[in-house]
Parts: structure tokens; sequence; C-alpha cells
């Protein structure tokens, strides 16, 4: 879908596999607190947990720093005729609000547990966006031009905020 709306096929590869790769670390920073959520003491040390934080945050910070070149030149490309699109993924869901400070408190993780609530529900919007997409690809169901465009802007915006400082605040 990506590809399709793309004037320049570099930069839908390069957009594609950075999108790729912000989503594979924001689920292994989501999986790990859900993990401890449910109670599984992975790693099983405190502070091993603590630096297992740490690293999936950075590794996400990473991963949507090189997201930001190749998201600004595609939504530059893609700039439609009309900005009358509306975004085609939805808020958080009632399952990803969660008070992550007891489960913080039981794992021994000395985190902002605020921090770790915007990133895991800012992170948990981008992967169901990049599902849905997936999905509206495969039922042959596209969002149109301006409303991709759209959907990608408010993504940018939200995670080029304030999520890189948390992230980068979590990783430190």
């Amino acid at each position: 879908m990506i590809e399709c709306h793309a004037a320049s096929p570099r930069t839908a590869t390069r957009l594609v596999g950075q999108l790729r790769a912000c989503e594979a670390a924001a689920l292994a920073f989501c999986r790990l607190l859900e993990r401890w959520g449910r109670g599984d003491p992975v790693p099983s040390t405190a502070g091993s947990r603590e630096a297992a934080l740490r690293h999936a945050a950075d590794r996400v910070e990473t991963a949507l720093a090189g997201l930001e070149r190749p998201l600004s030149a595609y939504l530059l490309e893609l700039e439609p005729e009309r900005a009358e699109g509306r975004s085609w993924y939805g808020g958080p869901g009632a399952g990803e609000l969660v008070e992550w400070r007891p489960v913080l408190e039981r794992a021994g993780v000395a985190a902002c547990p605020n921090r770790v609530a915007a990133v895991y529900l800012e992170l948990a919007v981008l992967v169901r966006a990049l599902q849905g997409l997936d999905d509206a690809a495969r039922l042959d169901a596209p969002p149109d031009r301006s409303s991709l465009w759209a959907g990608l802007f408010d993504l940018r915006d939200t995670l080029f905020a304030a999520t890189v400082d948390d992230l980068r605040a979590l990783a430190a």
C-alpha cells in the first residue's frame, strides 16, 4: 500500500523497512511489559529486568530515529491534493490502559510508571496501525491517498513528540 502511493520506489522501500524495524522493536517493548504484568519474572533478577527495559526502550528509540527521515520524505512525496483525509487507525483501547506502577514495583524496576504507560500506549497504537494497514492491503480495502497521509502524519506527530523523550528517559 505504501509502495503504490510512493513517488519513488526507493523512498517506499526505506520507509517500509524502517516501519518494520519500529514494529519489531515496539512489539518487543510491549511484550516485555506484558510478561511482567502476567507475573513472568524474565529476566530472573531485578537488575536484569531493569537493563532489559532500558535496552528495549533504546531499541525503540533507535528505530524511531531511523524512521524520521524516510517518513518525512514519504509524507512530502505523498502530500495529497486535498487535506480532507482522516486517520485510518484508532486510539488506545481499554486493554492498553494499564496501571504499570504495581507491575514495575513487583518486577523491581525503578522506572517512571507514567512514562512507561505513555510509551506503551503510543507503541501499542503504532503496532495496531501498522497491522491495520497490512489488513487493509490484504483485504484490498486501502485508505485513500489523503487518509494514508493523514494517518502517517498523525503517527509521526505522536511518535516524534513526547514518545521519543519518554523513551530516552527510560533508556538512560
